[in-house]
């Protein structure tokens, strides 16, 4: 576990069908079989990937954790130096080394479920992420889960456009070499080349996260490019919002369209999946049911269970959640109560759906109020003229933070008065933005995450992107 050996059933059942294509660049599942076993052994115990996507990306990947070897993904866009650190306390880290589990003729096979396999890192451009890592079982059991709950098959091609050092596009990767389903990328996010995937390659299947998907969506209506044969789309990263989820279902109107809620230390805790001609609910912070295989509780600090409609702590009991960290471990980034585990998200449950409301750090206070932005955000994007919004706490001497918030209008201009009245009824008072900015476009990390941080840094420096609204 938790994939070689189904390669192995791939390549010996289908040599010559097509596992995975970057770029344009097509390998069989016997040609990355083999690939992959002649780099086994001189595998280390522990490989450093830091690549761009590319075939041999996924080759290198396959042959890292061969037996009961270990693989460190890092983003080659992270600083040389940064890069650099990681690796060096990675070399620390290793206890034993690895032994090599023989497969069939070719040294590439899976080692024990228990082994670990992957240290995953967070994602961090300026300090040292924190490191993590996972046993084969609990990746296997998150195929097992996520295969069911999308309705994955080996008939679709499922294309993931962003860089595979993300941990939503590696899994989905990991993922198909699982199921046997053909597995597309780009060696960079491109909408043209995504484009073309989907028209000529014959692509039933986007993982994306709604950035992506928003421009995909957009820019295809304008530019008439077919995505009717896209049969589901898998979103995460954040929430779906309208302008968004209402563009993705004109582009690919027969598509079922899934978001999730999860977390690289906890894997999948909740989602829900729109099909094609149902009705789309306005806005919210409801983000699903319990994923196949996990339970999930609110609990407090002290780890008591909070009764439907209160919010703490979001806490997951499943065999999918990590080991726990190599390092960084600061006791509150990955918490357990009794075999419950949290990452420290906020959220409530209500009728069995999870509402999430945002990271316990994200949160804003306000003259004694706690403010999530998700909230804030998701008022916002209900406003008729607004197409996103981000929210964040700007230090303030008298309240200790006020909230203020940046939207990217959806067509035409709007104003804060616009912006004030279409909260007024689904936003208490005291949580409401006291400062509204016009903004070109969203505050974005590198893989496309909304960044709250640099919407502050914008408005600190009164970067062009951004304008003040009286």
């Amino acid at each position: 576990m938790p994939f070689l050996d189904r390669l192995q059933r791939w390549a010996d059942d289908r040599p010559d069908e097509t596992a995975v294509v970057v770029a344009g660049e097509h390998l069989s599942w016997s040609g990355l079989r083999d690939k992959a076993a002649a780099l086994v052994p001189s595998a280390p115990a522990i490989t450093v990937l830091s690549e761009q996507n590319s075939t041999h990306f996924a080759v290198a990947f396959a042959a890292a954790v061969a037996g009961e070897r270990q693989c460190a993904v890092l983003d080659p866009a992270w600083p040389q130096q940064l890069q650099d650190g990681i690796t060096a306390r990675i070399a620390g880290s290793e206890t034993r080394p690895a032994r090599a589990v023989p497969g069939p003729g070719t040294g590439l096979a899976d080692g024990p479920p228990e082994t670990s396999f992957l240290v995953g890192l967070t994602s961090g451009t300026t300090s040292v992420p924190k490191a993590f890592t996972r046993s084969r079982r609990s990746w296997q059991e998150s195929f097992e889960a996520s295969i069911e709950f999308f309705a994955l098959t080996q008939d679709d091609k499922s294309l993931a456009p962003g860089p595979l050092a993300a941990s939503l596009n590696l899994y989905a990767l990991a993922e198909c070499l699982y199921a046997g389903a053909e597995f597309h990328s780009l060696d960079h996010f491109d909408v043209g080349a995504a484009h073309a995937a989907v028209s000529h390659d014959g692509i039933t299947r986007l993982v994306l996260v709604p950035t992506m998907l928003r421009l995909l969506s957009e820019r295809g209506l304008a530019g008439g490019v077919d995505a009717s044969g896209i049969r589901s789309i898998i979103c995460a990263g954040s929430k779906l919002d309208a302008r968004t989820l209402e563009a993705a279902r004109r582009w690919a109107p027969n598509a079922t369209i899934f978001e999730y809620y999860g977390a690289s230390e906890l894997s999948f805790v909740s989602g829900a999946g729109l099909r094609p001609g149902e009705p789309v609910e306005p806005g919210g912070t409801g983000i699903g049911k319990p994923f196949p295989g996990v339970e999930i509780r609110i609990l407090d600090d002290d780890g008591a269970e909070l009764p439907d409609g209160s919010d703490g702590n979001i806490c997951v009991r499943s065999g999918m959640v990590s080991n726990g960290y190599l390092w960084g471990d600061d006791g509150q980034a990955l918490r357990c109560f009794d075999g419950w585990y949290t990452v420290g998200d906020q959220g409530y449950l209500s009728d069995g759906t999870l509402h999430m409301l945002g990271r316990r750090s994200d949160m804003i206070i306000t003259a004694g109020t706690n403010v999530y932005p998700h909230e804030v955000e998701m008022a916002l994007a209900s406003v008729p003229g607004v197409a996103a919004a981000v929210a964040a706490g700007m230090l303030d001497d008298l309240r200790g933070q006020r909230v203020v918030a940046g939207v990217v209008p959806s067509h035409g201009a709007v104003t804060a008065t616009q912006l004030r009245s279409g909260i007024d009824d689904v936003l208490a008072r005291n949580k409401r933005p006291l400062e509204y900015f016009v903004l070109t476009e969203l505050p974005l990390t590198d893989r496309g995450k909304i960044s709250r941080q640099l919407l502050l840094d914008w408005v600190a420096r009164n970067d062009p992107r951004i304008r003040r609204l009286g």
